[in-house]
């Protein structure tokens, strides 16, 4: 049977809005949040991310420009970042004053990221840079590690005298009311967490193992962050073990939220968490008048994939404040089916496997504004509805069998230029939504590009059998490794010197019309090893670990090498931003099966530190891709004769 609750209406450029319009400064997700009903929301995994229910108060993130002092009058909490960005704490009940405010030119939602989950040195040219002249090892080099935190008393962190490497160490969780009395503050300029220095942390290191964690109770509870800042830039004292920029001095930034930091819903950081270690990690840096490199080894599937996000176009903006790289994992999407894409010139079946116990799942459709589909969901038990857009503020509710999906209808938004649809689905009765295969019916109504992209929850969000069918690799890049100006880093398995399949991928081709390709980026710029990487685990010892999230430090710590060379040792006080990502570029080498450079899964190659330095390059990647482009041709000559 079919279940309407609206009229049947095209999805699409149809026609006027109807008289109550969703608010155009705030992001549609955020719209069809403060719209649905609290007791629905918090079925959720996306819609109550930021919303805290004992204070009623909304965690939003804002462009703005002028000042924002009219707001602090309201007793809304107001921490300014960089480049007119800010993060407002605001009572539910005061949200539409804020974008009534002139100041304000658009607001987001926080949402949550999941970490991308050895190092084997040979693979990527370190030692010809490092195990002789120039004898690089990151020194001068601030390298910052936003992440789940880091076990900072292990031996991997100090110096060869036994003190930290560690020059700060903000640890967001740690609330004023947790913290020693003698020991930590919270960090100027904002509202959370505990910041620790080198000199509390190397008093604390001749206390007893016990009394250490009393004075400073910061612990990395996952082991993530430990093993991402230990591939970056540990070593043991016997050089045993050595990471990637050994002797590079730590930023360490614990994300999360006071209170929460072994809770399962706040186990993973959220945007508004990452805007402030990244504001943290510039601000300490022009403080120590040093060079920076920031890590970012998470991410998470929401958005149109284009760098639009409020995140996205901060990380551009951070990247051009000081000596500075940014480095970001392309996420571990991949081959985790969780992202279909398609171009309707007939009508479309779409079928998705929706696996056992799923308390929620959300699906987002982004198309282009001027196609007009016509789009019908039907339920595992054959009950079908058709989306309807005829409806007031672009947000309903349907049921189909004992499942209830929030519908929400956007529209292109001064900082978005796709439309999304967005489907969250809770439970209607029971506790999990209908298990079995979904099946979206896309007809098409007006073709103008035909292009569309559906994307599920990262993995993390989401059990391992609910994927679409007939998947598409392709443009599976988290959120936020899509910003223009980071370094993106995919993982290749260097013991068979090819890439690693669960490693997001970039752009389809040159004629997507939203998305990466759209922006003219080349994504992932380059890959470094990621699989079965050595890494030091909590308790000091090392364990092999998967992941882009381990990829990405190796890079960190190669751009902080190439930061010693140009910037510390004066030979290029260039050398930064773009340009360190042009030379590691220049010195990628090709994989095995890769034939044409760059492409969507290996972007420029596997990382090769020797190559990319300036001086004690052989351009020998560069050579050997074009060695292949030769090779290429020229059977592609035999064939055609």
């Amino acid at each position: 049977m079919n279940s309407f609750v609206s009229p049947a209406y095209h999805v699409g450029n149809t026609g006027p809005r109807t008289e109550n319009l969703m608010d155009q400064k705030l992001e549609n997700i955020l719209n069809l949040a403060l719209e649905t009903p609290e007791e629905e929301r918090e079925q959720t995994e996306s819609l109550n991310v930021g919303y805290s229910a004992e204070t009623r108060s909304w965690e939003l993130i804002v462009k703005y420009h002028g000042s924002l002092d009219r707001l602090r009058e309201q007793n809304i909490v107001v921490e300014e970042l960089i480049a007119g960005y800010a993060i407002l704490t605001v009572p539910e009940a005061l949200v539409d004053m804020v974008s009534d405010t002139p100041e304000i030119e658009y607001v987001e939602k926080p949402k949550r990221f999941y970490y991308g989950q050895t190092f084997p040195a040979g693979t990527s040219c370190f030692p010809p840079v490092t195990m002789r002249t120039p004898f690089l090892n990151g020194r001068g080099v601030l390298l910052a590690v936003l992440d789940s935190g880091i076990t900072w008393d292990l031996e991997v962190f100090r110096k060869a005298d036994g003190s930290t490497r560690i020059r700060y160490l903000w640890d967001q969780t740690v609330s004023e009311e947790t913290a020693s009395m003698r020991y930590g503050k919270m960090p100027d300029g904002f509202s959370l967490g505990t910041e620790y220095t080198a000199e509390e942390i190397n008093a604390a290191l001749q206390m007893h193992a016990l009394d250490r964690y009393r004075l400073i109770p910061s612990r990395d509870l996952s082991g993530h962050g430990t093993a991402v800042a230990g591939i970056a830039a540990g070593k043991s004292a016997d050089s045993l073990y050595t990471g990637a920029a050994p002797e590079a001095e730590l930023i360490v930034v614990k994300l999360g939220l006071p209170g929460n930091s072994g809770g399962v819903e706040e186990g993973f950081p959220r945007t508004t968490e990452i805007l402030r270690g990244v504001t943290y990690a510039l601000r300490k840096a022009r403080q120590l008048n040093m060079p920076l490199v920031i890590n970012l080894s998470f991410g998470n599937s929401y958005g149109s994939h284009d760098g639009s996000s409020l995140l996205e176009r901060f990380l551009d903006n951070a990247s051009e404040i000081g000596k500075t790289v940014i480095c970001v994992g392309s996420g571990n999407e991949g081959a985790a089916r969780g992202h279909f894409a398609g171009n309707i010139t007939r009508d479309s079946r779409v079928e998705l496997a929706v696996g056992n116990y799923e308390r929620n799942l959300n699906i987002q459709l982004w198309k282009n504004y001027s196609d007009v589909f016509r789009i019908r969901l039907q339920a595992p038990g054959g009950e079908e509805a058709e989306l309807s857009t005829n409806i007031q503020g672009g947000k309903y509710t349907l049921e189909l069998e004992q499942t209830r999906i929030l519908v929400y209808l956007g529209e292109p938004l001064p900082y978005a230029v796709a439309q999304e649809i967005y489907l969250d689905m809770i439970p209607a009765e029971g506790s999990y939504i209908n298990a079995g295969i979904w099946t979206i019916l896309l007809e098409p109504v007006v073709t103008v590009t035909g292009q569309y992209y559906l994307y599920l929850p990262a993995g993390n969000g989401r059990g391992d059998s609910t994927g679409f069918y007939r998947s598409t690799p392709q443009v599976t890049l988290t959120v936020p490794s899509t910003a223009a100006k980071v370094i993106t880093v995919g993982a290749y398995d260097p013991v068979y010197d090819t890439y690693a399949d669960f490693s997001g991928r970039g752009y389809a081709d040159s004629t997507r019309t939203i998305g990466v390709a759209a922006a003219g980026l080349t994504k992932p710029d380059l890959v470094a090893p990621g699989v079965n990487i050595q890494a030091p685990d909590v308790y000091g010892t090392f364990t092999p670990t998967t992941g882009t999230s381990f990829a990405t430090p190796i890079v960190s710590g190669a751009a902080a090498l190439l930061m010693e060379w140009g910037i510390v040792r004066g030979n290029d006080p260039f050398l930064y931003g773009e340009k360190i990502k042009a030379y590691l570029r220049k010195g990628a080498r090709p994989l095995r099966g890769e034939m044409e450079y760059p492409n969507d899964r290996v972007g420029y190659g596997r990382l090769c530190v020797a190559d990319s330095l300036p001086q004690t390059g052989t351009t020998e990647g560069t050579i050997l891709v074009a060695h292949w482009k030769q090779f290429r041709n020229r059977n592609e000559e035999k064939q055609m004769k």
